[in-house]
């Protein structure tokens, strides 16, 4: 099953099965998503979710598997967290001819034993193509735990050329070719919050040829994701470039906790994301 957001210039497929995330996304007759030009990590939920453009990580853990703290039967958080692959319930669709907005919940069994629950919605734009998203995560267990958050955003760089860009305030200089790095495959992680104007980092990739010479512009709110993790990955078989806003600085779980930057997450507290994008 599918949920799609629509307007004149795009066509967004969202997954109730797996938490409300976008499969495949259409602009211009163009899919950017990276379909199945990416690696498997050996996963199935995450095999499921890579080929869409936008996935989500989280609440739990994010980034590679690490061992439960303090359980004694060696379980492990799995690859970006226990959100992934839980199914949206109670799915609300409601358009006019000014917006599409999709509202669902996902409640998320944890990795840790404890239980969460995400108040997701989506906004289409029809007049100026934006898209917006709205989450609240919420402690629905009754114990504390590290809240962890991370939007994947994969582009199929299949689509790309030495024209194409990464444009960004938070990134050296304001601006990178989309192959950075040498090698097949590179990461880094960088600041966001610093950047931003009033409280919105924003990232361009392009331009896209085979969007009408059109760039992707990504918003994301930086009180609660502060960071912007890139990656890309040209390996044999692979062709995919991924923006990720994120809530933690790229270092492993157990420094992240021990340096206070992991608080607890209390039963009942809640945390609120948001993001938007267009192509113009």
């Amino acid at each position: 099953m599918t949920v799609s957001l629509t307007a004149e210039t795009f066509l967004l497929d969202l997954t109730p099965q797996s938490v409300l995330d976008v499969g495949s996304a259409v602009f211009h007759g163009v899919n950017i998503a990276p379909g199945f030009a990416i690696p498997s990590d050996g996963d199935p939920r995450i095999d499921k979710a890579l080929p869409g453009f936008l996935f989500t990580c989280g609440p739990d853990h994010i980034r590679h598997p690490v061992p439960v703290e303090g359980a004694a039967d060696g379980r492990r958080y799995p690859l970006h967290g226990s959100l992934c692959g839980h199914p949206a319930l109670d799915v609300l669709i409601e358009e006019d001819e000014r917006e599409t907005v999709c509202e669902g919940r996902v409640p998320v069994a944890l990795a840790n034993g404890g239980m969460a629950e995400l108040v997701r919605r989506w906004r289409s734009d029809r007049s100026t193509g934006c898209v917006t998203l709205d989450d609240v995560i919420v402690n629905s267990g009754d114990t504390a735990w590290p809240c962890f958050g991370m939007y994947h955003i994969n582009f199929g760089t299949g689509l790309f050329d030495e024209e194409t860009r990464l444009t960004g305030a938070m990134l050296p200089g304001g601006s990178l070719p989309w192959r950075f790095d040498d090698g097949d495959m590179t990461i880094f992680c960088v600041a966001a919050a610093e950047t931003a104007k009033d409280g919105w980092a924003e990232i361009a990739v392009g331009p896209i040829a085979s969007l009408g010479g059109r760039s992707v512009h990504i918003r994301f709110r930086t009180d609660t994701l502060p960071y912007l993790q890139v990656w890309r990955n040209q390996s044999p078989g692979c062709a995919v470039l991924g923006i990720e806003p994120v809530s933690h600085r790229l270092a492993s779980r157990a420094e992240l906790i021990a340096a206070g930057e992991a608080p607890d997450f209390a039963p009942g507290e809640s945390a609120s994301y948001c993001l938007a994008f267009e192509v113009r």
